[in-house]
């Protein structure tokens, strides 16, 4: 396996208990995996995730509550909303579009938990670590 780091955003009310079942049930994923409990998905600024690639992500997984399940009315449709923003943007960054993902994990989904983190993983796995090139606006001047 790869040593490539996937930093994942859990919400408080679903994905997070979906992990905790994947736990219960003793279902293994990947150790670079970190996970980062949130309250919603859609708390989860486009910011956040291009400051988690700059500091050192491979890849950024963004899971919440099953459209129409959202603890918050709408908040994950609000993630899905940003998601199609950013995931368009992220080239501009020199980032892959397949190092981001959001999906839907609810509480009881102890065994999709473990597999969508897993796909995700083995996805970045296979792009490799990823390597941004930071220019300073001097630089960018030249």
């Amino acid at each position: 396996m790869s040593d490539v780091k996937v930093l994942t955003f859990v919400c408080n009310w679903c994905s997070y208990g979906g992990a905790d079942k994947a736990g219960g049930l003793k279902l293994a994923y990947p150790p670079g995996v970190r996970l980062v409990r949130v309250m919603c998905s859609g708390r989860v600024d486009p910011q956040m995730v291009v400051k988690a690639f700059r500091e050192g992500a491979d890849g950024v997984l963004v899971l919440g509550c099953h459209p129409g399940d959202c603890h918050y009315k709408d908040g994950n449709y609000a993630a899905q909303n940003r998601a199609a923003v950013l995931a368009s943007m992220l080239g501009q960054f020199g980032i892959e579009k397949e190092r981001f993902r959001l999906d839907w994990v609810s509480a009881g989904e102890g065994e999709r938990f473990s597999r969508v983190v897993s796909d995700m993983y083995n996805a970045v796995a296979a792009l490799g670590p990823l390597e941004l090139h930071a220019h300073t606006p001097r630089e960018m001047a030249s």
